[in-house]
Formats: C-alpha cells, structure tokens, sequence
C-alpha cells in the first residue's frame, strides 16, 4: 500500500505510520502534506479512496472533512469533483434505499460544510427535500402511511447530522435551521407513534400503559437533540479538527450542491384495507428498519456522566464499526476500544452489542459475529472488559423470565458459546439456587439448557468438571451415554426382532444394494411382522450403524435412505419414524435434530410430519422444559423458508440473465443482419452479402446466442415452477403450523387464563400477572457486590404481587412466546397467506392472547 493510501487510512489512529503521535492536529497535516504531493499524479485514484474511507471508517469524518477543507486550499478543481461524486452517490443511494449509505453520506456532507467545502444552505436543502417527502408519506390523503418506516428514516438522517454540524449551521443560517426544526416538530405532531411491541427483547403480550406512553426511537432522539440545542450544541463525543484550522479553511471556496431527489411514492395515496395496509407496512419496515431497539442492561449509575446525545454518538459510532469491520476482527476490536470520545463507555458498548445480538426480528450478522466480538474484546480489555460482560450475563439472568423466547434462545447458544472460549468457567454457584425452582422455571431451564449446549461443544465429563464446586447441578446436565440401541442386549427383547436386526446389519456389512434390502423388507419382514416392526427394526439397526459419527450417518442416508423411503410413504407413517429416531437418541437432543433435519433434507420425512409430531401428545409437556422440540421445528419450517428464499433469488438473478441473454442475440442477429444486407463485389461481379466466411461465423454467434437466450429462458422456466411448489407447500406448512398451536394452546389457555389476559383464572381481581414490568432493570447490589434485581422473588421464580407461575400458566406463556417468535421471523410468507390464516385459525373462537401473540409479530393492529 502506498504511504498516501497508509495515511488516509490510519488517520485518526495512534499508529507506526504517524510515528505514535496520536494528535489529530499533527496528523491531519501530515496527511495533508502527503496527499497534496500525490494530486498531480494520483488524483484520480485519491478522491475515490478518500470517499470510501469517509463511508467506510464514518467514526472519523470529522477528521477527513478537515483534510478535504484543506485540500480545498490547494486544488479547487479536485475537492469539486469530490463533492460532485458524494452528492451523484447520495442520490444512487436515496434510489436504491441503500439506508447506511444515505446516513453516512448526510454526516459527510454535514462535515463538509463545517469546513468550508459546501454552502450550508445546501445541505438546509437536503433537509428540507427529506423533509417534504416525509410528510408527503404520512399524509393521510395525499400520501401513503403504511410507509411510514422510510418517512421515518429520513427524518432519523437529518437528527443524526445535528450533533456534527448543529453549531455551525445555527451560527451560519440560524433561520433556515430553525424552519428545518419547525418542520420536524410539525413531522413528529402528525405521524403515528411507532411501538416496539412484539419487537422488544422483554416481552410485553398483555399491554401496559407505560408501554404506550413510551418514546420511540424517532420521539427519543429528538428529544436528545433538543437538550443539546439547549446546551448550545456542545457535546464531547464529536472531535472537532476543523476549529484548528479555521484561519486556513475560511479562505477555501465554498462549492454548490447540486440538489437531491427522494424517489417517488412506492404506490398510489389512498385509503388502504387493513391486511393492504399491513403488507406494505411491513414491506416498509424490511427496507428502512429501525437500526437499534437501546437494551438497558445496567443501572442507569454506569452511565450516568455520559449526556444523552452523546450516548446515540457513540453507538452510532459503535454500529457503524461492527457494519463496516464485519470481517476484520481485529480491526473491529481495535476500532470499538479506541472511539475519539474522552470518557469510558464499557458498559455502553456492552448494551450496544448485546442490542445487536438480541435484534428482533434479526441481528444485522449472525450472532457468531457478535459472539467473537465480545471475546476479542474481553482479550483488548481484560481489565475492564469481562467483568462488564459478566454484570449483563447476570442482569438478563435475572430477568429472563421475561425475556423474548426467541431472545432466550439467543442467548443461551451465545452464552455457551462463550463460555466455550474461556474453559466453561463460570461462577455456577452463584446459580445453584434454580435447582430450588420447579423445572420449568425460566431460570433453571436456561441453566439446563445452557449446560447442554456446552456438552454439544464439548463432552459430558469435561462440563461436569466445570461445575465441580456446584455438584449440585450436575442433575442438569444431559444425560451421559450414547444411543439407546433396542437390540444391543438379548435381555427385554424380542428375540425375533433382534435376528431380524442382525440380519439387516449382515445385509449392511455384505454391501448388498437398497434394492436387494427392499426385496428382503417386503418378502421377509413387513408380511410376517407388520408394520410397526418392520419399522422399529429397520431405522433401530440403520441408525446404529450411522451412529458412529455424523459422516457415518450421511453414508447410511445416502446408501439406504430408499429403504426407510419405501416402507413410511405417508405423514402418519414419517411422524412414527420420527418418533423412532427420538427413541435411539433419547440421550442425545443434538443428534436427535441433526438426524431429523438430514431425512428431512433427503425427503425422507416431511415437514408437515415434523409438524404434527412436535405437537403430539408426546411432547407438549416439554415445550416450557425444553428447547429441544422447537429446535426441531424451527430447523423443518427454516429450511422450508430458505428453499423459497434461495429460489427468488436465483430467479432474480436469472431474470437478469435472460435481459442480458436477449441484448446479445438482438445485438448478433443485428450484426449478421447488417452484414447480409451490404454489397460487396467477387471476381469482379457485385454479390449482395459481405464475406461469405465472415457471413458463416456472424450466423455462428447468433445461433448460439439465441440457444444460450433459450436455455436462460428454460432455467428460468424450471426455477419458476420449482418456486411455486415451494410456495405452495409452505402455505400448507403456515396453516399446520398454526392450526397446530391453535390446538395446542386452546385448553390450557381456556384453563389458566380463561378472561383473555394474563391474569389466572380465579384470582383475576387480587392477582395480576404482566410480562414485562419495564425494559430497564433496575439493581442494587447484594452483599457479594453482584448485580441483583431489586424486586425478584429469592428463589428467582416469577412474582407478581405475592404469586407464582404454576406449571401450566409457565407453559402457555412459553408456548405463546415461540408462537410470536415464529410468526415474526417468517411474517414475510404469513403475510402472504393472512386471508387463509384468518379464515381458518383467526377466528372468532381463538383465545384473545392467541391472537395476541400473532398479532405482535405481525405488528398488526389488534382492533383490525
């Protein structure tokens, strides 16, 4: 890399190519002084990488605006061009609503203008176009309200620009700025209020009144933006170069901003169904989502010096790191400790990344991401570091019992995860009190669960060790031991089926072919023994032989999966051979998932029978003890989900080929055309045609052009008729689905809360139960110095008002809150299926908190 280039980059940074000085002032001229000697001969390649390190490394605009200011000095012509391409990029971006780019480009701007290199009643004009499409949108007559979401947004970019750029566009056009703010005010008077509710890591089915005189995220940073208006615009967390060099930078030309465009209302204004409504409410909300939904983990004393503005800084900051570093590790960790802020934010930092893993719908990145995020840095800072992580640990622990389910999950696979990279150690004892709890208390099933999770990244014995100063809990662990083969002993059983078992096994061992084990199955088994039998002892003795390693496992499928195929041919027959391969991996949740997910993925078991078994009577009594059912389920309808989500994309992609395909033959044809229709004189004589061989290799190309044309069409034919199969049997699965929850929860709801809401049944007026008391936790300290919630009940268990969730209360809760975790994470496929789901799940007799939970993920209105 060129030193010029090494420059740019590390700007900012204490580092080798600025000999340790960590001024900016120094740095900023060395960087000046080498980029300008570059201009003449690198100018070309200068501007483009200057943009995409302003873009990619946002933490430090300020500092590149600075240098662009003073390169502006120096060459008008180029910082000109510089300011033309930003603003050409932001309009690509407002097209496309590529949402991180329209912000970064805004504070780009922003910066620019406070040193000099743009006119600030420019960017008021940015303003006030983002302004005006805004309230255009949620305009109840002339615009389209389910749009809201991308109203919002604009308005969220132009708060986001007042803490780099508010001083000086108060001072330079105070008026304009105030219109801006007016027209904000006036914005925020007429929207609708946006609530988190389905969406909130804590959970919150029954509605409270606090819930609803919340801020949201847009009401919550206009208020922060007020208060730093009322302190003068002053604020700690945005370094401000350009003022040591505003002697210099005032002489710059100020260049124009050509203006921007917002793109055109996505639809025609009018007055909406409420599912219309919804549909494109939501298909708002997938393109402009809201980008951190703030999870106050600790007591508001570990932040209490840092102002309120500061705090979005510095997670825009922190967010913006963790987009752009994604894959450096080591740049992201170098980056997240060393923010140009001059106070500590650890425990800030904490809340931003545990906000991000817990996101719902989605985090922005797999939660493995996040995962080596939070390890790199308790490496960085292993003074400060760990412990903070530890105090969130303990802090969602205290309140898991209402937490999300989906978020639960999150965090037990994080947790374990974790833990995984620091020898499973852990104070265990500090838990040891959950073995008091009855065992579907939220706190000892997250316990249990988290346990198992360490032996699947690990082995019995080494987990067992790492809980040797609380023996206690060993009784949470998994069972120890492999599979439970029906036929490994002669002892309790059937001495018939064992042959037939070992005659299978000699049939597997003598390498004889799927169809010579078909023949034996249907002239020697199924006749004689029916099939229950034929059953038990094909799948026992299969899944034996595959139980060595998971290789060992794929081998049998691939080998002798058409038998299992031949004898389960329908859901009554595959919801049995489920149930078998429960039974061989009893012990073993992990190999029972893997197993099921590998038939289902050689079309040995159908989706709707993993659906119908998970709801058996079988295992409705573990869906508030254990995670393994839904592990299940979520596994079947993820892989329904991504088959659909893969074909439009492939289709999408091959769409595109046949434009391209149908541009080649057209311009091949046009060619051989123009070539035939031109005279040309042979042997003295005018012959209508150019070069006969000339003509035959221009016929050449557009044979072949028109068959790669046909065979793009044909792929896209074959991906489109594949994708409406898919589509139709995932509306098959939602309505299963659904109808299997439906059933499920219709008794026990009717029983524990018979009144529609969350108080239980006889005790509506002296007892109430609400899911969330608020998303902040409030702690004190116990004598061991750990965090401890103030109003948890000693044993951890769920208190409102004196009383505890009994057994069947915990499960309809649970069971709700998998409902509204699966309905949000596959809304987009629900929505295209509400009027069916409505019509025959959604009805007038469904419990109102089965509704509710639908409701939430949906984020629909429940009085629609």
């Amino acid at each position: 890399m060129s030193s010029w280039k090494s420059l740019l980059l590390r700007l900012g940074e204490k580092c080798p190519e600025y000999a340790g000085n960590a001024d900016f002032k120094d740095q900023i001229e060395a960087c000046y002084s080498a980029v300008r000697r570059e201009l003449e001969h690198s100018g070309d390649d200068i501007f483009p990488f200057l943009l995409q390190c302003a873009e990619q490394l946002p933490h430090k605009i300020p500092l590149y605006g600075t240098l662009v200011g003073l390169l502006n000095l120096e060459n008008e012509e180029f910082v000109a061009k510089l300011v033309e391409n930003a603003q050409i990029n932001l309009q690509d971006a407002l097209e496309t609503g590529k949402c991180n780019k329209i912000r970064i480009l805004m504070r780009f701007l922003t910066v620019l203008m406070c040193s000099k290199v743009i006119q600030p009643s420019a960017l008021v004009v940015i303003f006030e176009c983002l302004l005006s499409s805004s309230a255009t949108t949620v305009d109840e007559e002339k615009g389209i309200p389910s749009w809201q979401a991308r109203a919002d947004f604009y308005i969220t970019c132009i708060l986001s620009c007042l803490p780099w750029g508010g001083a000086e566009l108060v001072e330079q056009v105070p008026e304009e700025i105030e219109r801006v703010m007016v027209g904000v005010e006036a914005y925020l008077s007429i929207r609708k209020r946006v609530s988190d509710a389905g969406f909130s890591v804590f959970e919150d089915i029954e509605e409270t009144n606090n819930a609803v005189n919340e801020k949201d995220f847009l009401e919550d940073l206009w208020s922060r933006v007020q208060d730093l208006s009322s302190r003068e615009w002053k604020l700690d967390s945005v370094p401000r170069p350009h003022l040591s060099f505003e002697a210099q930078l005032v002489a710059g030309k100020s260049h124009d901003l050509a203006p921007v465009s917002c793109p055109e209302q996505p639809g025609p204004s009018g007055v909406l169904s409420g599912i219309a409504f919804g549909r494109q409410k939501h298909e708002a909300e997938l393109k402009y989502p809201q980008r951190i939904r703030r999870l106050n983990i600790f007591p508001s004393n570990k932040t209490e010096d840092i102002q309120p503005i500061d705090r979005f800084v510095v997670e825009e900051y922190l967010l913006d790191v963790l987009l752009f570093l994604n894959g450096c590790r080591k740049e992201c960790t170098s980056y997240m400790v060393g923010l140009p802020v001059p106070f500590r934010y650890e425990y800030l930092m904490a809340e931003t990344i545990f906000s991000q893993l817990l996101l719902l719908p989605q985090p922005p990145f797999k939660p493995t991401y996040y995962t080596l995020v939070i390890i790199d840095l308790c490496k960085a800072l292993p003074g400060a570091f760990p412990a903070v992580v530890a105090g969130a640990v303990r802090a969602l622990f205290d309140k898991i019992a209402d937490l999300d389910m989906e978020c639960r999950t999150r965090l037990i696979l994080w947790f374990s995860h974790h833990l995984s990279n620091f020898q499973f150690i852990w104070p265990w004892e500090e838990w040891a009190h959950v073995l008091d709890l009855p065992k579907w208390a939220p706190q000892r099933v997250f316990v249990q669960e988290v346990l198992e999770r360490e032996v699947r990244l690990s082995y019995w014995d080494k987990i067992k060790q790492s809980i040797e100063n609380t023996p206690a809990l060993e009784e949470l662990l998994p069972p120890r031991g492999g599979p439970q083969f029906k036929y490994s002993e002669e002892d309790g059983t059937d001495p018939t089926e064992r042959a037939l078992s070992v005659e299978l096994k000699d049939m597997v061992k003598g390498r004889k072919s799927a169809r010579e084990m078909i023949s034996w199955v249907e002239e020697n088994v199924f006749p004689a023994h029916g099939f229950d039998i034929t059953l038990r002892v094909v799948v026992q003795t299969l899944l034996d032989i595959g139980s060595k390693s998971f290789t060992h496992l794929i081998t049998v499928l691939e080998r002798y999966g058409q038998v299992i195929a031949k004898i389960c041919t329908d859901d009554d027959q595959q919801v049995k051979l489920i149930s078998e391969v429960s039974s061989y991996w009893q012990n073993s949740a992990q190999m029972t998932a893997i197993s099921i997910d590998r038939m289902m993925s050689y079309r040995l078991i159908s989706n709707l029978a993993i659906v119908r078994w998970v709801f058996s009577s079988s295992n409705l009594d573990r869906f508030h003890v254990s995670d393994s059912p839904w592990e299940i389920l979520r596994n079947a309808v993820s892989k329904t989900y991504n088959r659909i989500s893969d074909l439009r994309k492939e289709i999408s992609s091959l769409e595109r080929s046949v434009v391209l395909a149908e541009e080649a033959a057209s311009r091949a044809r046009d060619q051989l055309d123009s070539a035939e229709s031109k005279l040309s004189i042979m042997d003295g004589e005018p012959v209508l045609g150019e070069n006969p061989v000339r003509i035959k290799r221009l016929k050449s190309y557009a044979e072949k052009a028109k068959e790669e044309e046909v065979s793009v069409r044909e792929s896209l034919e074959a991906k489109e008729a594949l994708l409406a199969r898919a589509v139709d049997e995932i509306k098959v699965l939602i309505l299963s689905l659904y109808k299997g929850f439906l059933t499920a929860l219709a008794e026990p709801l009717n029983d524990a809360f018979r009144d529609g809401t969350l108080r239980p049944s006889g005790q509506a007026d002296e007892m109430n139960i609400d899911l969330e008391d608020s998303s902040v936790m409030d702690l004190d300290k116990d004598d061991g110095g750990r965090p401890k919630k103030s109003y948890s009940h000693p044993n951890g268990s769920r208190e409102i008002n004196g009383y505890n969730l009994d057994g069947k209360q915990q499960w309809c809760l649970s069971t709700l809150g998998y409902l509204k975790a699966f309905t949000r994470q596959y809304a987009s496929e629900i929505w295209q299926n509400i009027e069916k789901l409505d019509a025959e799940v959604l009805t007038e007799d469904a419990h109102p908190l089965f509704r509710k939970a639908i409701y939430c993920g949906l984020r629909r209105p429940l009085d629609e």
